[in-house]
Order: C-alpha cells, then structure tokens, then sequence
C-alpha cells in the first residue's frame, strides 16, 4: 500500500545548506522532474491493503544513485546514511531510516519491467526537449557487449551440471536415489576425442533422464520435473552441441558473440540510440550475444519518436547499411549517415558507374547496358542482368579481360538493390557526407562511458530480463549525469559573462 510522502524537515536538515549549487545532484534535481515515477507504479501497489510501502520515486532516486556511483546494494545503503548530498537527492531528513538493500532486489524484480524502464526514459528525455536541454535532430545507432556474471562452458560440462541437479534434486525431494541411477557420471576430460567426448556425455543423460522420468510423481516431485524438462529442452537444441546455444546452467540466456571477426564474448549485447550533440539515450533494447546489430532498429525509432525528438539524421557504422533500416529512415524522412557495406554493394567502381535517371550502367571503356532483365532462383533471390551493347564489346581493347564465357556482350549481374546503394555510394565520397559523420565518433564515448565507469562491462545477475534492467538503468543514470553537465557548462558560462560585466563596468566608473 502507497502512503503519502513525508515532507517535514527535521533540525537537522539545516546541513543540506553545506551543499553546493553546482553539484550533480542538484542540477539533476533542478533539470528533471522524477515524481512522474510514482503516478507510472502505482498500479503495481494495492491502494488500501497491506503494509505501507516505501515511496516508488525515492526507490528509483536510490537505484539512480546506485548506478550513477557504480555501487553494490548493501554499499549504497551505506553511503546514503552517510552522505548529506546523497540524503538530499532522495528528499529524506538526515536521521530518517533509509529501506533495506534487500528491498531493493525485491523492487527491481517486482515492480520493474522493461515497459516501465523505457517509460522512465522516454520521460526524462521529453522534459529535456521541453526545457531545452535538448536541440539536436540527429541520433547515432550502436551495440556494445557485456560479460556474462559466469563462465562460459563447453557442452560436456553443461551436460555434467544438469545431470547433477537432476540427482541432487530428485533426493531432496524423495530422501534419496534409486539403484538403478548410475550416479557415476563419465570423465569427459578423460576421451581425447572431442565429438566423442560430448556423444557420450549426452547420451548418458538422456538414459539417466528416462530413469527419472520413470519413477518420479507430479505431485510429489514438482522441483525434479522442472529440472528434467529444463534438461530435455537444452539437449534437443541442435545449436547445444555445436556449443552456439546453452553454455551455462546458472545464465542459460547469454550467447556467445562476436566483437569482431577474430575476438568473441559470452554474454548479452546493449543496442542503443542517442542525440549526436548533447549525447543523450533516447531508447535502449537488451538481447543475447549472438543479437545481429540493427535488428531492433524499428522499435528503437519507435521508443526514441515517443520523446517528441524530431529525427533529421541517423548515423550508424557498417552494420546498419541494410535495405530495410535504409527503407526505415526514408519513412520517417530523415537522413542515413552510414557508411556502405561491402557485404551488401559488391561493385568495382573504377569499372562500372550508375545513371540512376536512365537506369544505365557505364564502363570504363565507354560502353552502355540497353536492356535488363529481372531473375529469381530457387532460392528466392533476385537479381538484375544488365546488357551491354554487342558490337562495342566485340572491338572493345580490353575484350579478352572482360569476356564472361563464350558470350560477345558482357552482361552485368548485380543485387537488385544495387542500384539503389549506387547512388549511396557516390554519396559517401563526398566532403560534406564525410565531415558530417564524424559525429558517429560520439557513440563510442558513451560505450566507454557507460562499460569503464558504471558497471556495464559485466552483467550484475543472471538472465535477459536482469541485463536489461541494469542497462537501461545505466543508461537513466549516465543520461540525468550528462544533463548535470550540459547545465553546469551553462551556468559557468552565464557566470564568467556576469564576472565579465562586472570588471568592465567598474573600469568605465573609475
């Protein structure tokens, strides 16, 4: 049950006058309304019954702390009772009793979500944009990593783990095991062989499932059940042995992925969006290792419009030069920033150019396509065959390096959004396209940022719903210190220009 907030002051709130104007804290609290907060969860909280429960505002003022200052749970109790701006931030008297920190385990699995999370920051960056903070209409697109909270495990040792949980807990629920179970589990590191080696850990597991499914009872042995199909699901994945699936039994969620062609990670990857200028996140999503960047583009776009920033430019790297993003910006009648990818545009350009008009393609020889044609495979993908003109490859000079088979006219074969991705192309070798997306630069800060000095470089907890409450969380936290800043930079500005009149006009009275 929700009470009302207690705004008394005490004697000794006089010490919160010790508190600079200037500090972070302050400036947060002068920039950004949080009481919106508690109007957002009360639907969670039962009005008339129950326990009165602690103010949902000043739980989400301790979890900003919490991650502005990269704290555990229990050391952020201990600096709130000790620290006076702390006390301050979050609207208590300095001899006021402060929650729990077990509470606030049980607040972020309980009352938090992703919804609500996305809401906390779509609020926060509309009040800038009302108050001014924000001004910018460009946005830049990026994912970065993080850890697993365990270690990553080949498929013989997973196999080993499950088949201990299943035996373990089987006889604590029934005092102890069947004969007939061999508890004997194989030596794996023993089989030189590694195909072996995980062929005959899994089928040693499977025998020793169909034993316990065989003796155990619904209603006696609810716990094992759950175990034995947890077991069942993570065997019949076909990506399990090829150990591109489950690698951990305590964070069956993380995946392994790549951070670049050589190097790989275990654990989850944070894809957000953010303002070029002021460097304020907009919108963030959360999903496994093995996420393909730009995949949630549309419901990043979508959370980020709901701040009522008015998107002009979007900038990303080569990840998001994909035909349907580009189609997304085109819709929402912005700009693409994005460098082309090789993966996607496969076309010499030192021999082949584009009239988009004609829809043409020249080569370097002077040579023209007069006719295409429209080809789908078996596969379902399509493609534009482009002739060129017979009698002028015939005499060409370099006929004997261009020829393709025994044809005379060279025929080019390109995707059918190649066309499209020409005009890209020419785009990007421009000075003004160049200069302009060095902006892009800004995203790599944040990740920084956010990975070096709040925590997001390893995962709290276990699973996708706790690594998306930590990084959406982090990503409240580093946004409302980025306005403290933007607001401080202001308010020294506006002083040394009051400083500044201040010397001038006592020079002209003297």
């Amino acid at each position: 049950m929700l009470k009302g907030k207690n705004n008394q002051l005490s004697i000794y709130s006089i010490l919160y006058n010790k508190i600079p104007e200037n500090h972070t804290l302050k400036l947060i609290n002068k920039a950004i309304d949080l009481s919106f907060v508690t109007k957002l969860l009360e639907v969670s909280y039962n009005k008339y019954y129950g326990r009165p429960a602690k103010d949902p505002e000043l739980m989400i003022r301790l979890l900003i702390l919490q991650y502005l200052y990269n704290l555990s749970d229990e050391k952020l109790i201990e600096e709130c009772s000790l620290n006076l701006a702390f006390m301050w931030f979050l609207g208590i008297n300095p001899d006021d009793d402060l929650p729990d920190s077990s509470l606030l385990s049980k607040f972020r699995v309980h009352r938090l979500n992703d919804i609500t999370l996305d809401q906390i920051i779509t609020e926060i960056v509309r009040q800038c944009i009302e108050k001014g903070i924000i001004k910018d209409t460009g946005i830049s697109i990026d994912a970065t990593h993080t850890e697993a909270n365990t270690f990553k495990a080949t498929p013989e040792r997973v196999i080993k783990h499950l088949a201990k949980k299943i035996f373990k807990t089987y006889e604590e629920e029934s005092g102890e095991l069947p004969k007939n179970i061999d508890k004997d589990i194989p030596d794996y590191k023993q089989i030189e062989n590694h195909k072996e080696a995980k062929k005959t850990m899994k089928d040693y597991l499977e025998k020793e499932i169909e034993k316990v499914e065989n003796i155990v009872n619904q209603e006696e042995n609810p716990k094992t059940i759950k175990v034995l199909e947890n077991a069942k699901e993570i065997l019949k994945d076909p990506k399990f042995i090829e150990q591109r699936g489950v690698r951990s039994i305590v964070d069956q969620e993380a995946r392994v992925g790549h951070k670049s062609k050589t190097e790989r990670f275990f654990g989850y990857k944070t894809e957000f969006m953010m303002t070029t200028d002021e460097r304020i996140i907009t919108a963030v999503t959360v999903k496994s290792g093995e996420y393909v960047d730009g995949t949630n583009f549309d419901k990043l776009i979508e959370l980020t419009n709901q701040t009522g920033l008015k998107v002009e430019e979007v900038f990303g790297d080569k990840a998001y030069f994909r035909k349907p993003i580009l189609d997304k910006i085109k819709e929402i009648e912005a700009k693409a920033y994005i460098p082309i990818s090789e993966m996607s545009y496969k076309i010499d350009e030192e021999i082949f150019s584009y009239n988009k008009d004609s829809d043409e393609w020249f080569c370097s020889q002077g040579n023209i396509t007069i006719r295409k044609k429209h080809r789908k495979d078996k596969s379902g993908k399509e493609t534009y065959k482009y002739y060129f003109e017979k009698e002028k490859c015939r005499n060409c000079s370099k006929r004997e390096e261009c020829k393709t088979g025994k044809r005379v006219g060279r025929i080019l074969e390109v995707g059918i959004n190649t066309p499209e991705f020409y005009g890209y192309s020419q785009e990007q070798k421009t000075d003004g396209f160049k200069e302009k997306y060095k902006k892009r630069a800004c995203h790599e800060g944040k990740n920084g940022e956010m990975k070096n000095h709040h925590g997001l470089n390893r995962a709290r907890g276990y699973g996708l719903r706790s690594m998306s409450t930590q990084a959406k969380l982090t990503a409240i936290a580093v946004n409302l210190k980025r306005i403290a800043s933007i607001l401080s930079s202001k308010l020294s500005s506006f002083l040394c220009v009051l400083r500044f009149n201040s010397i001038f006009y006592k020079k002209i009275v003297v």
